[in-house]
């Protein structure tokens, strides 16, 4: 080839460059075909390599996080005022739950890792090891059955089923569902709880949703079987509302996860009757959007939103209606204090007015930008899931602590890492079944 036919060679192959980079900028500007089949390929290739670029949970997963004491185990006891009991609690730092007493000792625990459940997420695709898994929430009956719900770290679809154990870690069911943050258990024995999975869905009144992008859906299983019972699109009873502002108008960086939502708490009769916003109908649910920014009520009979409302909060998770009317939330980053973006608090659904908040202090700060719960115990004080803190504390109406419980496991090469407490649950001894609670190793 003489030097004129390279060059001209040269020119016709940088010409064919230029083309195709100005066909693919028209293609992505434009969003024409192929542009969503290119820009699948890309999302699962970069999936593919953020997954395999794990190769430090401590840093690169939000399972754990950099201790922010050197103090474990129960810090602060204030026998008079806390509510005496023991409590229940989950970790990043395995697909286990624990059981202490108020002293912090484990009296019984539970662990079962994925690998022994299934082998596959439930997408079908190649699971997580089991060092990324972990149990995200945990409910223990009277005798000794769990709730167990596994989460992964570096996966979408990140929620990876649920199962009901024995008090032996024995498996009674398992429900190969993504489900995802949260479960409740209704009065009937009706097993409530998150799943979600990629949609490639478009809607006329949000013109800018990602595709694909996560919808999340409320299913609510049969308790001692585990069988699905019913599935609401989350995303269809949001859009179909007259709430559709409110998701239709999320920031540009949710719009592959626009609801995101984090708890679920089933509204019977009774408390139906004393929460405003159910107007008097049970058998619905309380739910927490954080992308919205919004608590709502969706009807499981209808599968229809009923209420939303927004507020001062930001980022809030656990939603939960109090039998005074009110509800209250845990506030992960409404706070603008640094060190202390976190409040709880109870909110009157009739005006939207705060009735009570918690915040932390210089010498008791309080942060946890993501995850979190509140449950208010029967003597008004609150149990607190601090989840990056890697703490579980009870404070009273005055705000003050009167039992404190940091995670004692430590990892790295100075303990300087700790996994994240990612629920608590307190029970009272004499709501046991004697046969369980003869089982525990108590002192």
């Amino acid at each position: 080839m003489n030097t004129i036919d390279r060059v001209g060679f040269a020119g016709f192959f940088l010409a064919c460059l230029f083309l195709a980079f100005i066909g693919g900028t028209l293609i992505v500007l434009t969003q024409v075909f192929p542009y969503q089949h290119i820009n699948d390929a890309y999302k699962a290739a970069h999936a593919l390599i953020a997954q395999g670029a794990i190769d430090d949970r401590y840093t690169q997963t939000d399972q754990w996080r950099l201790a922010r004491t050197t103090e474990r185990g129960t810090t602060i006891h204030d026998p008079e005022r806390a509510y005496n009991g023991y409590t229940l609690y989950t970790s990043g730092g395995g697909a286990y739950a624990s059981l202490i007493d108020m002293d912090g000792r484990e009296v019984h625990r539970w662990a079962l890792p994925f690998s022994q459940v299934w082998d596959t997420n439930p997408s079908g695709r190649a699971a997580r090891s089991d060092d990324l898994i972990y149990w995200r929430k945990a409910i223990m009956y009277p005798d000794g059955d769990l709730l167990a719900m596994y989460i992964a770290a570096g996966d979408t679809p990140w929620g990876y089923g649920l199962v009901r154990l024995d008090a032996d870690s024995n498996v009674i069911w398992r429900y190969k569902g993504a489900t995802h943050h949260d479960i409740d258990i209704a009065p009937d024995g009706r097993v409530i709880t998150l799943t979600h999975e990629f949609s490639y869905r478009e809607f006329p009144d949000f013109p800018t949703l990602a595709r694909p992008w996560l919808n999340d859906f409320l299913v609510v299983l049969d308790g001692d079987t585990g069988e699905e019972q019913r599935r609401i699109s989350l995303f269809d009873a949001f859009y179909d509302s007259r709430f559709r502002p409110l998701v239709t108008a999320i920031p540009s960086f949710a719009v592959e996860d626009p609801l995101h939502t984090n708890s679920v708490q089933y509204i019977d009769q009774g408390l139906a009757d004393r929460f405003g916003p159910a107007k008097g109908r049970g058998n619905q649910v309380l739910l927490s959007f954080r992308h919205p920014g919004a608590p709502g009520l969706v009807d499981l009979d209808s599968g229809q939103m009923t209420w939303a409302t927004r507020g001062s909060w930001l980022g809030q998770h656990f939603a939960r209606a109090l039998p005074n009317g009110n509800f209250t939330l845990f506030d992960n980053i409404g706070n603008f204090e640094p060190g202390n973006t976190t409040r709880l608090l109870e909110v009157d659904p009739g005006n939207d007015e705060i009735a009570w908040r918690y915040q932390g202090t210089r010498d008791q700060p309080f942060e946890s930008r993501l995850r979190g719960a509140n449950t208010i115990l029967p003597n008004g004080n609150h149990l607190v899931t601090e989840s990056d803190g890697g703490r579980l504390f009870e404070v009273t109406p005055e705000g003050e602590i009167v039992w404190e419980f940091v995670n004692p496991v430590r990892e790295g090469d100075r303990d300087q890492y700790i996994p994240v407490v990612s629920s608590g649950q307190r029970i009272k001894p004499d709501a046991l079944d004697p046969a369980f609670r003869a089982r525990l190793n108590t002192p």
